[in-house]
This record gives structure tokens, C-alpha cells and sequence, in this order.
């Protein structure tokens, strides 16, 4: 929008230097301007928008009353009094110039392409023209500024689209009308400031980011507040939610959270690659360790896969997501035609189930994957993982969506436009499966209770499609809404959006492989401490298993 905004701008200045006769359009040079400074996040007054105008006060003044009146702008009070206002498009309008810059880049493109390409209906076919009418328009302002002392205060996570977030914070703050706060950790600073802000009088924070696995311990420690004593849950449309990523914010019926990230971890490879080497891409376990081995050259500083293979944290979380590959969840809930049944967690009472064939079969491939893996693997984490694979020095690597900006916004990366995605390759015949992660936005217990309206408010906003989008036009690579995912701009962007869509459609994302039980963070730490002594030799993978199952068994029954 903002490329034809500026092409309408200067056009304009050229058609008034053509000739003395030219007369301005108020009512255009009005909405082009305070459309281009919403999409900019700068203030509007009704003294600069009558100087835009290129008309004489008088008559800008008339017409942007008109303009008031017919609901194309709104006013929002400066201050408490309502004497001074800000001037901001409203959704009409944003919709209006949404339909018009669609329009004219299609007549520009139909009429001034070269030859061969001129008159082209390449946007017509496959629905595009009518996409572009379903459009996400950009983020619209509260008719009223929040009224929370001090700003909004948010706790995140360091990653990717959070700071996509506070690149965005002028933008936010001109949507809520006033000033935003957010503190990011790293993954377990963030749940160590989570429970020791649950442990304050009154939370410093006013909306927080949980991990999804977080949940279960967070609820039955009372530090997350339900989403019904906080707002009206149907204003969030939940339906629009990808399907797991809504169930995974749940707990004994109730929503502790919205999504604000759906991630499924994939499994990243080079297109180019397995082209030259005459490679289908892998559908099971056994096809990727082939797969790695084939392009495993260590000579050449090219290495066959990366993975989370760090103790602790790291690589629990990977034993979890390769158990789930061959079919079994790390603790005994029942299967049902989707996967398996996550709607009881709360009841309790399950049994941890890691001493078992499918654990043996998951820690023998996590072994396998060793050998193909560069030297620094059993040191690999999050980050650490898809670094090397955007700087073309592995050709397939296990990696969160949310991670994809590394090659996707490099041209200098190898993996630029080179890059397919995957669910998980599956063991012993099981269906494909993308593990689901990210992180969901909550509204602590403990919050001040004149802060919670104005939360409220603000999370419905920050975890809206508009703000998605946006976070997705700025580089973010995770979505939690279908809607996103089907709008053309954001389509354009990456084809990760379109795959993830086709995997919920598919129901291959699914939250069952890390249920969010309270012991869960517990088993996770477990699973990659054992694990990690069998990566390096010091136990062999069934001794690794007992040990983890011991250690889980007395978890489970503390």
C-alpha cells in the first residue's frame, strides 16, 4: 500500500506542475495522507491534515467534516477533556484504498509491462483477483486510548517474531494509544520470571508469553488468569485459530491463552541439493538417514543434518517430537482418530512412557542422526541448528517455522528460495505428524484489577489477523490464523504459510507429542540429560531409557 500511496503522491505533484489550471481534490489529498501516515505510525491533527489538503482552510475544513461525517475518519480524544483529537482512518477507508492500490498496480502492470507480459491476466487466475478483495486491512486505531498507567507491560520470548513486535512498537502504541513495555528472556529465564512474577502481590506484567508445554504447571499454580474472566472469548474468533494451536492453549476446558505464534517444527532441506543428487525429499525416518548420509561431506564442510542435540532442555524437547514419530506420546493417553485424546490432561494420573519400543526406536535413530551430524552437534540448540543450514554448511535441519527469516530474508544464503518443508518423516508406517510449538499470550492472575480491562483490550489486538499480518510483512514467519495464511500478501512472502496451512487442513499439526501436563517441563529436562550421557557413549540407549522412565516415574508421582 505504502509503494502506491508514494506513486499517487508524487503522480499527483506532477499533474499539478503540468499546467496552471489543475485543481486539487481535498477529499483525495486528505485520504492519501492520512492514510500513508497510519500505515507509518505518525500523528495526525486536524490542523496538518488541512494543510495536506492543497486547498484553503475554509474549504479543507468543510471537506474533512464531510469526510468525518460519512464515516472515513475517526476521531480519538488526545486527552482526558476530548478538547484536542487524532485523526485516523477508519476501517472504510482502509478497506477503500486497499481495493484501489490492488487496482492500480494491476492496471500499471496490464498496461506498461513489456510485450509478451503486457495484458497479462496472471492475477485473475486461481482466485488472485478475488483474494485480493479478502485482504487483511492494516491495524485500526481504539476509538479510545487505553487508560493504563504507566503503558501496557509485556513478557516474551527473545525470538524472532516477538522482536518483530518491538520493531512494530510505534505502530502498536499509535493502535492502543499509549505506550508499550516489552521485556524479552531467553526460554527458561522466561519461565523462571514467569512463576517468580506469579509469587508478587501484583504482577509487573500485563500480558504474558507462556511456551505452549508450559501450560498445565502454569494453571495449576494459579498463575494464569481464564480468558473468561477476562474478555469476551468470542470477539478472538476462535475458529480462525489453527485447530492445534487453539487446543494447545486450553486446560480442562477452559482457554488460558491465545496464540500468538503457531510454529510446528519441520524438517528444513535443500531443494538443490537433493535435485543434484537425485534425492526425493524424505517421507520416513529411514529416508532421511539415507538422505544424510548421501550429502554428508565433511571434507568439504558440508554435513548431512542438524538437530537439537544440547543437554537438557534442547534435546528433551527433541527426544519428545522423535517419539511422536514413531507413534507414541511420552505419556499413556489414549489414541483417537485424530492422533490422540488431549481433552483429560487435567484429571491426572497418567504414566510416562519412555522405557518402550517406540523410545528405543527413537533414541536408536537420534543415534544415527550422530553420525551425519556436524562435530559441534551434542552443543546444537535452538538457534544453533538452523545457522548453519541458512550458511549452507548442512542440507537438512529440524527447525521451528519462526526460525525460517535466517535463510529466508538472506539472499546471500544458500538456502535462499532453495528450502522445502516438511512434516516430521515418520517411523514403523505412522502418519505424517508437525510437532506444534510457539507461544501463546496469557493475562497473569495476580494483575492489578484496574489493568485488566485495558489487558484485555490489548491482547485482543496484539493476537489479531491485522497484527499478524503486519508481524508477517515485517519478517515474522509464524502464524496462528488461517485467515493470515490465506491472505495473498502474506502468501507472497514465504511458502511456508502455504504449507503449514495444508498441514493443519491435512491435521498433521498436532500438540499431543508434548501434552502440557505440570510434570512436562520436568520429563523434558530428564529426557535430555539421559539422553545427552547416551549421545556421547557413556550409557547404552536401553540403560538411557531406564534411567529416564525411573527418574519420570517419581516425577510423575510426586
Amino acid at each position: 500500500m505504502l509503494e502506491i500511496i508514494s506513486f499517487l503522491e508524487t503522480f499527483s505533484e506532477e499533474l499539478r506542475d503540468a499546467t496552471e489550471l489543475y485543481t486539487p481534490n481535498p477529499h483525495f489529498s486528505m485520504s492519501l495522507q492520512l492514510v500513508k501516515s497510519h500505515l507509518e505510525a505518525k500523528t495526525v491533527t486536524p490542523t496538518s491534515l488541512i494543510g495536506a489538503s492543497g486547498v484553503p482552510y475554509a474549504t479543507a475544513t468543510r471537506r474533512l467534516k464531510e469526510m468525518i461525517g460519512t464515516g472515513l475518519i475517526d476521531e480519538r480524544p488526545r486527552t482526558r477533556t476530548g478538547k484536542t483529537v487524532t485523526l485516523h482512518p477508519s476501517n472504510k477507508l482502509l478497506e477503500a484504498w486497499m481495493q484501489l492500490t490492488g487496482r492500480v498496480r494491476r492496471l500499471a502492470r496490464t498496461t506498461f509491462a513489456p510485450e509478451g507480459v503486457k495484458g497479462s491476466t496472471d492475477d485473475y487466475y486461481f482466485g488472485g483477483s478475488y483474494l485480493a478483495a479478502r485482504s487483511i486491512p492494516p491495524l485500526t486505531v481504539f476509538a479510545e486510548p487505553l487508560r493504563i498507567p504507566g503503558g501496557v507491560r509485556v513478557l516474551v520470548h527473545g525470538d524472532p517474531t516477538f522482536m518483530v513486535m518491538d520493531q512494530l512498537k510505534r505502530q502498536f502504541e499509535q493502535a492502543v494509544g499509549t505506550e508499550i513495555h516489552q521485556r524479552a528472556f531467553s526460554i527458561d529465564r522466561l519461565r523462571q520470571e514467569i512463576i517468580k512474577n506469579s509469587e508478587r502481590k501484583i504482577s509487573r506484567y500485563d500480558i504474558i508469553a507462556f511456551d505452549l508445554p508450559w501450560l498445565g504447571q502454569l494453571v495449576e499454580d494459579n498463575v494464569l488468569m481464564p480468558l473468561n474472566a477476562a474478555m469476551d472469548i468470542n470477539r478472538l474468533d476462535p475458529a480462525d485459530f489453527h485447530t492445534a494451536g487453539w487446543k494447545a492453549t486450553h486446560w480442562g476446558g477452559e482457554a488460558y491463552g491465545v496464540p500468538a505464534q503457531t510454529t510446528p517444527e519441520l524438517l528444513f532441506y535443500r531443494k538443490d541439493l537433493f535435485a543434484e543428487a537425485g534425492l526425493e525429499p524424505p517421507v520416513t525416518t529411514t529416508d532421511v538417514i539415507k538422505a544424510a548420509k548421501a550429502l554428508h561431506d565433511p571434507a568439504h564442510g558440508r554435513y548431512g543434518i542438524a538437530w537439537n542435540a544440547a543437554r537438557g532442555t534442547a534435546l528433551g524437547h527433541t527426544f519428545l517430537m522423535t517419539l511422536s514419530d514413531f507413534g507414541q506420546p511420552v505419556i499413556d493417553i489414549p489414541p483417537n482418530a485424530g492422533g490422540f485424546d488431549t481433552s483429560n490432561l487435567h484429571r491426572g494420573g497418567w504414566r510416562a512412557m519412555i522405557d518402550c519400543d517406540a523410545g528405543l526406536e527413537a533414541a536408536e535413530y537420534l543415534l544415527n542422526l550422530l553420525s551425519y551430524s556436524p562435530p559441534y552437534i551434542l552443543s546444537m540448540s535452538w538457534y544453533e541448528r538452523v545457522r548453519p543450514y541458512a550458511m549452507g554448511s548442512v542440507a537438512m535441519a529440524y527447525g521451528y517455522t519462526l526460525l525460517a527469516p535466517y535463510f529466508e530474508l538472506d539472499p546471500t544464503s544458500p538456502a535462499y528460495e532453495q528450502t522445502g518443508y516438511l512434516p516430521h518423516p515418520v517411523g514403523r508406517g505412522n502418519a505424517p505428524i508437525a510437532p506444534v510449538g510457539g507461544y501463546a499470550l496469557g493475562i497473569p492472575r495476580n494483575i492489578q484489577p484496574d489493568r485488566l480491562r485495558a489487558a484485555a483490550k490489548a491482547l485482543t489486538m496484539f493476537t489479531s489477523p491485522e497484527a499478524q499480518k503486519l508481524f508477517v510483512l515485517n519478517g515474522s514467519r509464524t502464524n496462528p490464523r488461517y485467515s493470515v495464511g490465506a491472505d495473498p500478501e502474506v502468501r507472497r512472502t514465504s511458502p511456508i504459510f502455504e504449507a503449514v496451512d495444508s498441514m493443519s487442513w491435512r491435521d498433521e499439526l498436532q500438540f499431543w507429542p508434548r501434552p502440557p501436563i505440570p510434570q512436562l517441563p520436568e520429563i523434558i529436562q530428564i529426557c535430555g540429560e539421559e539422553l545427552h550421557d547416551m549421545l556421547r557413549g557413556i550409557v547404552t540407549p536401553k540403560m538411557a531409557l531406564q534411567r529416564a522412565q525411573e527418574r519420570a516415574d517419581r516425577a510423575m508421582n510426586a
